[in-house]
């Protein structure tokens, strides 16, 4: 299995828009443990899944918040699909070609999509904003 650790800016490879700008959304609201998976090569649904932890559920209602204002204002992206909520323990915001996952911290052992796609390459982002 691949991995890239992204702590700095420049180690950050070049991801596509709607992607930086998830990550950026997410780093603005504090989220934890933000991952970048690239389902490229393996034939996913999606192209990239960005998976992050809020440590309660208005965290997680505000991380969800942020990447929809900033992919919408910023990009013109509008998530075709939204599930779950903060009270279920994980949100998800469908882009068609990335997937924004945002789980509680037991909902994010549960689920393990890191393990679950582990074939796909795996970016560790920093969390806080630099």
């Amino acid at each position: 299995m691949a991995k890239t650790n992204s702590s700095r800016p420049e180690d950050t490879p070049r991801f596509p828009k709607t992607v930086t700008a998830a990550i950026q959304a997410a780093r603005e609201k504090q989220s934890l443990d933000i991952v970048v998976l690239d389902l490229r090569e393996i034939g996913a649904f999606a192209d990239y899944f960005v998976v992050c932890t809020g440590q309660n559920p208005r965290q997680m209602a505000a991380i969800a918040e942020s990447i929809g204002d900033t992919l919408r204002n910023e990009l013109g992206d509008r998530a075709a699909v939204v599930e779950g909520g903060k009270q279920s323990g994980w949100i998800l915001l469908d882009y068609f070609n990335v997937v924004v996952h945002i789980f509680s911290q037991e909902c994010r052992e549960f689920y393990d999509l890191e393990r679950l796609w582990g074939t796909a390459v795996r970016h560790e982002i920093a969390s806080e904003a630099t």
